[in-house]
């Protein structure tokens, strides 16, 4: 193997593992894609060192070895990348896909979103279905509804203008904390704190928490406890928002 062609196939295992941290999938998943297509495109061994914000990558093809350093940048969680990328890599373990169809599926690659009405739409039903599991009555049920969606459109809002994302979080919960506590201010359901309970768990970073836990769990520790810390931050600006709002409205659960 040529030195430019090892150069290519490199470039390409390194962006299949960037894209795969960018959107979500754990370290575990990453080590071994980026393996499995580095040895599937004819390079004998991929060594890969994971940490927070960056990685880097070796090949080795006949005693030449080739590092390379990116950096990333979390794009939020897509399943979508994360399948795709396995795809392509299980095309290349069966001889269909080479080095230039990789590439070339991964310049193809985008990610694809939900439209932004249905999402406000499903989260308002969820954590309305979240409120009527928590024994609350139809009016409670119907204010998380309106308060989950309303939440819901400032977060998209909000990411849209590309704010930090501990703000996007505190101002949302803010916002939905306030919406929820007219059960609470005009005597409109019976079940008020169901509503108040019920309506921000849009904002449960369950998914990165996950991760960080696996991630701790199969050895990767320094990944695992910088994800586990940025979901944390992420409950404290949502508990500060919560907390704004229920000071203002003079409730304290």
């Amino acid at each position: 193997m040529y030195a430019d062609t090892q150069n290519d196939i490199t470039r390409q295992v390194v962006r299949v593992a960037q894209l795969l941290l960018a959107y979500g999938a754990e370290s575990d998943l990453v080590e071994e894609i980026s393996q499995r297509l580095g040895q599937a495109l004819g390079l004998a061994s991929i060594e890969l060192s994971i940490s927070s914000n960056s990685l880097v990558l070796t090949s080795l093809v006949h005693g030449r070895c080739i590092t390379t350093t990116r950096r990333i940048r979390e794009h939020g969680i897509n399943m979508t990348i994360v399948c795709e990328l396995q795809r392509i890599c299980l095309l290349a373990e069966k001889g269909l896909y080479g080095p230039n169809e990789v590439r070339k599926r991964l310049a193809r690659i985008e990610p694809k979103t939900y439209p932004p009405y249905l999402v406000i739409l499903m989260i308002g039903l969820s954590c309305a279905s979240f409120c009527h599991l928590f024994n609350g009555d139809v009016a409670a049920s119907i204010i998380t509804f309106f308060a989950s969606a309303v939440g819901m459109s400032v977060r998209l809002a909000i990411a849209k203008r590309h704010f930090n994302l501990l703000v996007n979080f505190a101002v949302t919960a803010f916002v939905t904390s306030m919406l929820a506590q007219t059960g609470y201010v005009f005597n409109l359901s019976e079940t008020p704190q169901a509503a108040m309970a019920a309506s921000v768990l849009m904002l449960v970073p369950g998914f990165p928490m996950i991760n960080a836990i696996s991630d701790m769990v199969k050895g990767h520790m320094n990944v695992g406890i910088s994800r586990w810390g940025h979901a944390t931050l992420l409950t404290v600006s949502s508990v500060i928002g919560i907390t704004i709002a229920m000071q203002l409205g003079g409730i304290f659960l």
